[in-house]
């Protein structure tokens, strides 16, 4: 793998074979606003919980960032964007089919911007738009086990985009107090309403990244020990 990766919970579709990018407008647009309020208030009702050191790197805003996160963590990504990277635009990589062009719709009534494209043909142009958002001065989001797993695989899309940027990476770390679990391949949490969670963050800059190898070894038991993985509760 050599692209970059961060998909909703449940885009596993391919793109198009004409290569088109999919879009959604007029009245079918319209139908995604009460899913898309839910989110949002659902994720006010959670109460965060998390130290001054994690709350600095949260909201590092001097350079634009790579946020780093478990595909099963994917609940938390736009409230943590609303709530401390104020003032930054973040984007997620999205498939270029009609399943993504729903989800690209769904993600920019929640506040958040979508690069279209997957690992087939359409893979490489998404991967050097992710890199030229950072270089813009915008952040960008990676699910390194995403999108099909397996689960906690940290695969190398995230190390490729730090050392290609210089940008720094940062770790999201979600511990949930109360939570359900699906029954998908990663396990994916969904933080009951008005739970607590516990987040963490940190922050890994370029310059230790140098060893691709080693890098992701490095990545991978970070997000493992900031992420227990604990049963429903």
């Amino acid at each position: 793998m050599t692209t970059p990766r961060l998909n909703p919970p449940h885009e596993n579709s391919a793109p198009p074979p004409d290569g088109t990018v999919k879009a959604i407008t007029g009245w079918r647009r319209t139908l995604l606003w009460p899913g898309a309020l839910l989110l949002k208030l659902w994720g006010l009702t959670l109460r965060f919980e998390l130290s001054p050191d994690d709350l600095r790197n949260y909201t590092k805003k001097d350079v634009p960032v790579a946020l780093v996160l478990w595909h099963n963590r994917l609940f938390l990504s736009a409230e943590i964007v609303r709530r401390f990277r104020q003032g930054r635009r973040s984007h997620a990589l999205v498939s270029a089919s009609n399943d993504g062009a729903w989800l690209t719709a769904f993600f920019s009534l929640a506040g958040l911007h979508a690069v279209r494209g997957s690992s087939s043909r359409l893979g490489r142009e998404a991967a050097m738009a992710l890199v030229g958002v950072l270089r813009a001065g915008d952040d960008v989001g990676i699910t390194p086990d995403g999108p099909r797993g397996p689960c906690y695989d940290l695969k190398p899309g995230a190390v490729i985009v730090a050392r290609r940027t210089g940008a720094p990476l940062l770790l999201i770390g979600g511990d949930f107090y109360s939570a359900w679990r699906l029954r998908s391949w990663d396990g994916f949490y969904l933080p009951k309403p008005f739970s607590k969670v516990r987040l963490r963050c940190e922050l890994i800059t370029a310059d230790r990244l140098s060893d691709r190898d080693d890098a992701i070894a490095l990545l991978r038991a970070r997000l493992l020990a900031i992420n227990p993985d604990r049963s429903a509760r």
